[in-house]
């Protein structure tokens, strides 16, 4: 006898590094767990109409700009459930009328909750690393910590991209590159690759229907206006640059911390500190309401 299927979608709403979580009641499928808002999706409507009308009704909050995060087809013993996976920023504005008893948790926080095993793969792409290397070499992915992400600024060429060829499948979960260098890469490097940078230059022409679906994105950021311009059009995280005096940009005025604090608090998603930081940098930054670091030399 087959399985039914079921066809959920579901919301991961950002606000200042931290997600909106729930708790299942014992009698729910995969009860006495935690989840995240969301809900069935009707004959009548599509995943995201659905998503926005379950916010509607169990948050209380009505958000019309969604971005597709994710697709996970997962079956139990005695269901097979299709996860339709979407995110949104929720504005101070809109806090006050969320309804109980749902909750905002850090991102590290979700880690040690007991979630339904179909989400094993949300909580993983929604941790980042509190530092984030930036490297042209690619030897660095050998000694990286554990959970740290190297980003590979090279030019996007096709003689950097047959780079990769030898790479393991690990190595290429960590990468993150450019993604006019992803582009050139075949299909079996892409589907390796699981997060995706743009400069600030390349957001203008980004629109929110071209994501790839289950990839994350990064962007480049120098102001408020392009960090709320990655932030609209669905990056999950930034780079905001130059915080600090560089030696390799000695001509570009830095933000310092008071801007940097500026603008990473007026966004959702999480800021990365980028320019002239080292790893004992980590905590000012996160005093600074960023998630954590990244750099050349330093980290």
């Amino acid at each position: 006898m087959s399985k039914p299927n079921i066809h959920v979608a579901i919301a991961l709403l950002f606000h200042q590094n931290q997600v909106l979580v729930g708790w299942r009641e014992a009698k729910q499928h995969q009860g006495n767990k935690y989840e995240f808002p969301g809900g069935k999706v009707e004959a009548n409507e599509t995943p995201v109409q659905a998503c926005r009308r379950e916010i509607q009704e169990e948050v209380g909050i009505d958000i019309e700009l969604w971005h597709p995060f994710d697709f996970i087809r997962h079956e139990y013993e005695d269901v097979i459930v299709h996860l339709y996976l979407f995110h949104a920023s929720v504005s101070k504005d809109q806090l006050a009328q969320i309804q109980q008893p749902w909750n905002w948790y850090s991102r590290q926080q979700l880690q040690a909750l007991n979630f339904p095993k179909a989400n094993d793969v949300i909580l993983e792409k929604l941790l980042w690393p509190e530092m984030i290397k930036i490297s042209s070499d690619l030897s660095d992915l050998e000694k990286p910590e554990d959970n740290q992400l190297l980003y590979w600024r090279v030019d996007a060429t096709a003689e950097q991209a047959t780079k990769l060829i030898d790479l393991s499948a690990e190595q290429l979960s960590k990468l993150i590159i450019n993604h006019e260098l992803y582009v050139l890469l075949d299909e079996k490097l892409q589907q390796g690759i699981q997060t995706l940078h743009f400069k600030q230059s390349q957001l203008e022409q980004f629109q929110s229907t071209d994501r790839i679906l289950g990839k994350r994105y990064i962007a480049a950021c120098h102001d408020l206006i392009s960090a709320q311009k990655a932030e609209q059009i669905g990056c999950e995280a930034i780079f905001l640059s130059p915080v600090l005096p560089t030696a390799t940009h000695s001509d570009v005025k830095s933000l310092g911390w008071d801007t940097f604090e500026q603008i990473a608090t007026q966004i959702q998603i999480p800021a990365f500190a980028l320019g002239g930081i080292k790893k004992q940098d980590l905590k000012q930054a996160q005093s600074c309401n960023a998630y954590g670091i990244a750099g050349i030399r330093g980290v």
